[in-house]
C-alpha cells in the first residue's frame, strides 16, 4: 500500500482522551563494555513508554527518551489534527508521541506500521550486531583479551547474526595511542579470521584523527569491510582525505556518519559531495516522522541511510519497520536483549535478518 492509497479521512473519528507514560527497562544478555568515548555501557538502559488512547477504544504506544514530555497537551484533540497516515506527526507538541501514534494510526488502519509508510522495501531486514564493544579490556583486574571480543562476536553468532560491528579507538581513551591501534587491527583481524563469512564494520567514535582513518584503511583492505562509522567529527577536508584515499585504491569501503548530534544540513550536504554513503539518525531522538520526510532527499542523493538504533531492542525493531516502509535502508543495527513487559516474539532473528510480522501497527504487546 502506497501512502497516496490512504483515505484523506482514515483517522477522522478518534479524540485523544488520555496520554500516559510508565517505565521501561531493557536487558543486554551481557554487560556492554567501553567504546572510543565512553565508559562501561551496563546491562541495559532505562526509558518511558508512552500510551495514546482514544474516545473509540484503540491505543497504540511507543517507546520514548529523554526526560517526560508534556503528556496532556494533545488530550481532547482530535486525532486527524496531529497525525497524518501519509506524512507522520503534524502538530509540533505532538512530536514526543512520534512513535505512539504511528502504532496508534496503524492500528486504526489494520496495517503494520511499513506498509503505513509505503512498504518500499523487504520484509527480511538485514542487520547486525551493534554490541561488539572493548571486551577485551575488561575485566579491568585481568583483562580478557582479544578472546573476550571473540566470544561475544560467538554469542551473537549463535543468536542468529551473521554482521558485527566493532568498536575501534582503543587508542583514544584507554590505551596509548600505539598500542591502541595495534589492538584495534589485532582484534579486527581475529574477528574476520574467526567469521571469514560475516559482514564487518567498525565504528570509531570519532575516536581517530583523518591521517590514522587513512592509515587504518591501508592496513585493513584485505579484510573486506562493509563500512567505517563516525572516524572523526564531520569536517570536508577529512571527510575528503578519506574519500580520495577510497578512490584511489577503489575501495568499496562505504563511510557512515550522523549519529552524534547531527547538523542534518550539513550531513545531506557532505552526502552531496560525496563524503558521506551511510546516513545514521537516530529511530528515536531524529525520528519517525522526521525520517519520512528526509528519505526522498536521501534517496536523490545517492546515499542510503541506517538509523541510529543502539540502546535499546526495540529501536532495532522501529529501524527495521522504517527499512520495510521507506526503503533505501539496507541493513539496520541490531541491540541483543528484551525488553521487560513487552512481548516482541513477533518478530523472528534468523541467519542475519529480522522478519516482520503483518500484525498492525508495530506488533509489540505491552503489558501492564
Amino acid at each position: 500500500m502506497s501512502t497516496a492509497a490512504l483515505p484523506a479521512d482514515a483517522l477522522t473519528g478518534h479524540r485523544i482522551t488520555s496520554v500516559d507514560s510508565a517505565p521501561l527497562r531493557s536487558r543486554y544478555p551481557r554487560t556492554i563494555g567501553r567504546n572510543a568515548r565512553l565508559g562501561a555501557h551496563g546491562d541495559g538502559p532505562g526509558a518511558l513508554a508512552i500510551t495514546v488512547r482514544t474516545d473509540t477504544g484503540v491505543s497504540g504506544w511507543g517507546i520514548y527518551e529523554g526526560p517526560e514530555p508534556d503528556l496532556g497537551a494533545c488530550i481532547g484533540l482530535p486525532l486527524e489534527e496531529i497525525f497524518d497516515p501519509a506524512v507522520g506527526v503534524i502538530a509540533p507538541r505532538a512530536l514526543p508521541l512520534d512513535i505512539a501514534l504511528h502504532d496508534l494510526a496503524a492500528t486504526i488502519l489494520g496495517i503494520p506500521v511499513h506498509r503505513m509508510l509505503g512498504g518500499h522495501g523487504a520484509l527480511a531486514v538485514d542487520c547486525y550486531s551493534g554490541a561488539i564493544y572493548f571486551d577485551d579490556l575488561d575485566p579491568e583486574q585481568d583483562p580478557r583479551g582479544t578472546a573476550g571480543v571473540l566470544a561475544s562476536c560467538a554469542a551473537d553468532w549463535e543468536a542468529g547474526y551473521r554482521a558485527f560491528k566493532l568498536k575501534i579507538g582503543r587508542g583514544n581513551r584507554w590505551m596509548p595511542a600505539a598500542a591502541g591501534f595495534d589492538r584495534d587491527l589485532e582484534v579486527l583481524q581475529a574477528v574476520r579470521t574467526a567469521y571469514p563469512e560475516a559482514r564487518l564494520m567498525v565504528d570509531m567514535n570519532d575516536g581517530y584523527s583523518p591521517e590514522q582513518t587513512v592509515r587504518f584503511l591501508d592496513t585493513v583492505q584485505e579484510w573486506d569491510l562493509f563500512w567505517i562509522e563516525e572516524p572523526f567529527a564531520e569536517h570536508r577536508s577529512g571527510l575528503a582525505l578519506v574519500r580520495e584515499h577510497l578512490t584511489r585504491n577503489g575501495s568499496e569501503v562505504l563511510v557512515a556518519d550522523g549519529e552524534f548530534e547531527p547538523d542534518v544540513g550539513l550531513v545531506l550536504d557532505l552526502a552531496r559531495e560525496g563524503l558521506l554513503d551511510v546516513l545514521l539518525m537516530d529511530v528515536l531522538s531524529f525520528g519517525f516522522t522526521a525520517w519520512r520526510r528526509l528519505m526522498p532527499t536521501v534517496h536523490e542523493i545517492g546515499a542510503v541511510a541506517s538509523p541510529h538504533a543502539w540502546g535499546h531492542p526495540l529501536k532495532t525493531l522501529y529501524a527495521a519497520q522504517l527499512a520495510a516502509g521507506l526503503g533505501n535502508i539496507d541493513v539496520v543495527e541490531s541491540v541483543p536483549g528484551t525488553t521487560d513487559g513487552v512481548d516482541a516474539s513477533a518478530y523472528r532473528l534468523q541467519d542475519g535478518r529480522i522478519t516482520l510480522p503483518a500484525t498492525p501497527g508495530f506488533a509489540l504487546e505491552l503489558s501492564g
